[in-house]
């Protein structure tokens, strides 16, 4: 395997990256269900899940090289589908809870298992003082592998039935005999009436032993090895609902400090805690904000202004976040700004009217780190994703498309066009498609490598030189 530390977009040129792979139907034959909802790697790279609006996850494995071509990894293949939720109806409060999955996290592996957290529950936010409220579980799965299977038992027959132990004349050694390789999945715990609301993040601790769930109003403290209780560490929720000016909106462990945590809110605001300050973390540590522009006041500014993800950088010392138009990169020791702020799609701003009345505004695109820090990359609409080079302050807009995109060809960049003169391939902003949006991405962590999901189709993309070397 290639460690190569991941670089960046040449600038204009996206000669770096290619098409590696595709997995999924056209979209004409799509269904609601199979609309993929997150995507995540795990911490070598070498799996891949995306779970989906059915309540699937489906495991992708990286596959090893091979022994004529050493370099040659090959493409990532399906390694295990499987049911994580089911669709349920809570009859006391007439309300249909959704087997969506929201979330998944793998643990860091501690020996030849793999472990993974998926989360369910979805719901539709008519107004912060109309929170619906559905039960949400959050399950450990374990998955195994499994290439041998003992034959020869004393006391029960070939079909596992007990035999008859007066027929028993003689003992034998059982032994093991090889079979077909066979991917085990299976439920190790469910967490469960841990959330009345809905769950937006799941972050694993670097302890190895706990991992916080947060949903709009709370977040939970959980252990990994106890299902039946958790520790409320945060809690917004106003005594009168009518108070409510704000809501949680992701949450994530720092990578290396087990007692800190940030939270975001639809305020645009972030919170840094600290677990050792007191067990309830309702008075943050830090608090990062950037004053608004009073000129740029609108009917929309705290809409856009509210945080649809947050991610701490491999380091540890910066927190990268999306709002609607914008990522952000902060400096965990300075608060009052951003030290970078990028512009996503900063064509949009005249169409916040129209995006309101559709609903897009309320879209919650995700975000992600290179293996070094030094790229960073998010979802756009039109199946666009956009990439910043923090070193060189250069971006690029790419499509994960079936027609622009040929397997192993050269991703061209993308321009969308405002007005006046354009280019061949420009694109108007008024013939943007707003249904085909990149909300859920995900980038390996030590290769360039990048999982986007776009509708029910997994587009993986690697830099043209990885893709030589490979």
């Amino acid at each position: 395997m290639s460690h190569k530390q991941a670089g960046g977009p040449t600038g204009e040129s996206a000669a770096d990256w290619c098409l590696y792979q595709l997995n999924g139907a056209a979209e004409f034959e799509v269904s609601e269900a199979d609309i993929i909802s997150t995507v995540e790697f795990n911490h070598t790279g070498e799996l891949l899940a995306t779970g989906d609006k059915g309540g699937r996850v489906v495991i992708f494995q990286r596959e090893p090289e091979s022994k004529n071509e050493p370099y040659n990894q090959g493409e990532y293949n399906v390694y295990s589908t499987f049911q994580s939720h089911e669709p349920e109806f809570d009859y006391l409060k007439s309300l249909e809870i959704e087997e969506k999955i929201n979330k998944i996290k793998w643990l860091p592996q501690q020996n030849a298992a793999h472990s993974l957290l998926s989360t369910n529950g979805h719901c539709w936010l008519f107004g912060m003082k109309h929170l619906l409220q559905t039960d949400k579980t959050i399950k450990l799965w374990k998955i195994t592998e499994r290439d041998k299977r003992p034959e020869g038992y004393n006391l029960k027959d070939e079909e596992g039935k007990l035999k008859d132990l007066s027929t028993v004349t003689s003992l034998q050694v059982p032994v093991l005999k090889p079979m077909d390789l066979m991917v085990e999945v299976t439920p190790r715990r469910i967490f469960a009436n841990g959330h009345t609301y809905h769950v937006n993040s799941i972050s694993v601790n670097s302890d190895c032993e706990t991992y916080m769930s947060a949903d709009d109003l709370r977040i939970n403290l959980w252990h990994l090895a106890i299902t039946d209780r958790s520790f409320n560490i945060v809690d917004i929720k106003p005594a009168n609902m009518e108070d409510l000016t704000e809501v949680i909106t992701a949450s994530e462990f720092h990578p290396h400090h087990c007692n800190l945590f940030v939270y975001s809110s639809s305020k645009g605001s972030l919170r840094l805690c600290d677990m050792r300050a007191s067990a309830l973390c309702d008075k943050h540590s830090k608090l990062y904000e950037e004053p608004e522009d009073p000129s740029n006041r609108s009917f929309f500014s705290e809409i856009i202004s509210s945080v649809s993800d947050v991610k701490f950088s491999h380091s540890g010392r910066y927190m990268l976040t999306r709002d609607y138009l914008t990522v952000k990169v902060w400096d965990l020791n300075m608060e009052t700004k951003p030290v970078e702020t990028y512009q996503v799609h900063d064509y949009l701003r005249s169409k916040l009217c129209s995006l309101y009345e559709n609903d897009c505004i309320f879209d919650k695109f995700e975000c992600a780190w290179n293996g070094s820090d030094s790229v960073i990359m998010t979802g756009a609409y039109n199946n666009f994703f956009r990439m910043f080079d923090r070193n060189t302050k250069r971006d690029v807009t790419l499509e994960a498309s079936r027609e622009s995109s040929k397997p192993r060809a050269i991703l061209k960049p993308r321009r969308v066009c405002v007005g006046g003169k354009r280019r061949k391939d420009d694109i108007s902003v008024d013939s943007l498609d707003f249904t085909k949006k990149i909300l859920h991405t995900a980038w390996h962590p030590t290769e360039n490598i990048i999982a986007i999901a776009a509708t029910n189709n997994l587009y993986i993309f690697q830099d043209k030189v990885n893709s030589e070397m490979h």
